[in-house]
């Protein structure tokens, strides 16, 4: 199943194409951006893209975006994740700017998207906590009502990048005697508030993406509120449904796959029969990416006909992350001996690393990679969605 592109949209994917090449930055070309590059270098492509019009796919062009058809934002990601270029801050601009224009009043929106759009403001997530991952239904940060402030006590966890964030935006419990979803309202937090600590956890790969974040009498003012107290669960499922729908990782996966085909032949002799069979795991795993990408065009085709993908965006999460998850094992099996050297501070690391260089970064590719079957709702909840919504279980 294949997209066909208008002569007009054919021309917008080749102009997008030529724009990538000639203008993302060479220093951001590093394995894992996420961790090898400092605050600055991850804002370089930001900043390019803004200063073009396309830092921002998804929004109207009412709030800054370029007002893409369904068809041209589907060009515009396959191409970027295609050519393996970072994608713009997705807290701020898939995340919670989309919340911000659609539930938020006009200060809210004149304040902040303009600083999300630029680059200014970089924002982080607090949804998760201790105990409240995957049913953030039970979040326990509380925040109460004193004048014209909130006083937030709590602690959020596994928060990309806080270490680099102005803003954190928080499901806090605004009623304890309401039912779980209904007590739940969603605020805005500026970071340097006093009472805010951002602790790392440093993960299994030995990279530091992801903190804790300590919240202690932090006075927010009410007029960080999105829309009404106590309906913050609306607005958190709407934020999870625009991060879903961009996890089914079609170029990622493609971009992986020919790099694990260029190890395989180079670590691996023609005529050992190992060779035979990687092949063949290989051929498997391209079979999904293109079942999965087919179902990613239908829906693209519907969406465009102004049917909501609803459930398709559970779908995307839960076959995406475990296609990726097959690939990085696969690279990981493929690297041999290599697998063994793992970087302990990815950022810092300056010493020699024996080997090739594609053996440098795989091991803590596969290791990191654990959490995507897991980060933005599990996927065991992603099958139970699917099963209550699409299969009426």
């Amino acid at each position: 199943m294949e997209l066909a592109l208008s002569p007009e949209d054919a021309a917008f994917r080749d102009e997008v194409r030529a724009f990538i090449a000639d203008n993302y930055p060479a220093e951001m070309r590093v394995a894992n951006p996420e961790t090898d590059l400092s605050k600055e270098q991850m804002l370089l492509w930001h900043r390019i893209l803004h200063r073009k019009g396309w830092i921002a796919p998804l929004w109207p062009k009412e709030f800054g975006g370029p007002g893409w058809s369904i068809t041209r934002r589907f060009i515009f990601e396959q191409e970027t994740t295609r050519a393996g270029t970072m994608p713009p801050l997705a807290f701020s601009v898939t995340m919670v700017g989309p919340v911000i224009y659609t539930f938020g009043n006009e200060a809210q929106k004149k304040k902040f998207l303009p600083r999300i759009l630029s680059g200014e403001d970089w924002w982080c997530q607090g949804y998760s906590e201790p105990g409240s991952g995957s049913d953030l239904a039970t979040v326990r940060t509380k925040a109460v009502r004193d004048g014209d402030n909130y006083v937030v006590n709590g602690h959020k966890t596994w928060t990309t990048l806080a270490q680099h964030a102005d803003w954190i935006f928080c499901l806090v419990r605004t009623d304890p005697t309401a039912k779980p979803q209904s007590g739940i309202s969603f605020i805005l937090i500026d970071m340097k508030s006093p009472g805010v600590t951002v602790r790392p956890i440093i993960t299994i790969d030995g990279s530091h993406e992801v903190n804790d974040v300590f919240l202690e009498n932090v006075r927010v003012p009410v007029e960080n509120l999105i829309g009404e107290e106590n309906k913050g669960w609306t607005y958190a499922k709407f934020l999870l449904g625009n991060e879903r729908t961009s996890m089914a990782g079609i170029g990622r996966s493609t971009r992986y796959i020919e790099k694990l085909k260029k190890i395989v032949k180079a670590e691996i002799p023609a005529d050992d029969p190992a060779h035979l069979e990687f092949l063949k795991e290989i051929a498997h795993v391209e079979l999904d990416v293109l079942a999965l990408e087919a179902t990613e065009l239908r829906v693209v085709a519907q969406m465009a006909r102004g049917i909501d993908p609803g459930p398709a965006a559970s779908l995307f999460k839960i076959r995406g992350t475990e296609i990726f998850q097959n690939i990085t094992e696969l690279t990981h099996r493929a690297i041999g001996n290599y697998g063994l050297a793992i970087r302990e501070h990815p950022v810092s690391a300056n010493h020699f690393m024996p080997g090739p260089d594609f053996g440098h970064t795989a091991s803590e590719k596969y290791l990191n990679s654990r959490k995507l079957s897991i980060y933005g709702g599990s996927n065991e909840i992603q099958r139970n969605i699917i099963a209550k919504a699409v299969l009426g279980l």
